[in-house]
């Protein structure tokens, strides 16, 4: 089966559906590697939403940095929700580099070749800080029907064109399909939210019950020559527990009886 590219394929007139299809991601592990560099190879602690649209691509077997448009402003909306405590810890690797000048092609000739780090070259140790057993609920609109029905059918099928991950490909995710819900909005209020708080960071209500953090990462990414570039961040604010956040003055959705903030 071969990839497909979404080049001529948004339909960014279509505007954004009523509903959204939800569904859990699950792992063992988790790393999503913050942008600022760092000795210690650095997570995020909610998957960004840049991360949420590479899953669906991957799920759907589209080309790599063929989906950025189709993910962008006004044709998608991401909700996420952590549904299990947050933590992590440091997990020193033994790796190889994967950088261009020393990746080994395998045959040398011919068209099934894969290409791999060369395994007679010394290994570097880093260290990784990795989430344990990370779980999000994820509630997502796509404008283009297509991409919708097809992952629909993917949800419901338990399938996938490549193995989903969380963050690193050994991460390995399991995906759970919960349904598709209709969106109820609502006007700006004080309110319990369920999701993670996008950009109302300083309307968080603080109680000594509840560890609040916050943390910026990647929105929203373009092609570009070199490959992709990210375009905007977003500030996320989250309770450490998965509870909800009391949030003053926010607009948020309703979806199965839960209110969520889309971005």
């Amino acid at each position: 089966m071969a990839q497909e590219s979404l080049e001529g394929r948004t339909d960014e007139d279509d505007g954004l559906p009523e509903t959204c299809l939800s569904f859990e991601l699950r792992g063992e592990w988790g790393h999503f590697r913050r942008v600022e560099g760092n000795i210690v190879k650095q997570t995020y602690r909610i998957i960004p939403r840049t991360t949420v649209a590479g899953l669906v691509a991957a799920m759907l077997g589209l080309d790599r940095d063929s989906y950025y448009e189709a993910f962008s402003q006004n044709v998608s909306a991401v909700a996420v929700e952590p549904i299990d405590e947050l933590r992590a810890i440091n997990m020193p690797m033994n790796t190889l580099s994967t950088a261009k000048e020393h990746m080994t092609t395998m045959p040398s000739r011919g068209h099934a070749r894969i290409s791999m780090p060369d395994p007679s070259e010394l290994r570097q140790q880093h260290n990784y800080e990795v989430l344990v057993e990370p779980a999000y609920r994820v509630d997502l609109q796509l404008a283009n029907d297509d991409l919708r029905g097809r992952l629909q059918d993917r949800l419901r099928d338990g399938t996938s064109y490549y193995p989903p991950s969380l963050g690193l490909s050994e991460h390995l995710a399991e995906v759970t399909y919960l349904g598709e819900f209709e969106l109820t909005p609502h006007e700006r209020e004080t309110t319990d939210v369920d999701s993670v708080v996008l950009e109302a960071v300083d309307s968080v209500e603080l109680t000594p019950e509840t560890e609040v953090k916050v943390e910026r990462s990647p929105a929203f990414m373009a092609a570009d020559e070199g490959g992709r570039t990210t375009t905007a961040f977003q500030s996320i604010a989250y309770a450490t527990g998965a509870e909800p956040l009391r949030v003053q003055d926010v607009e948020t959705h309703e979806v199965d009886g839960r209110r969520v903030m889309f971005s």
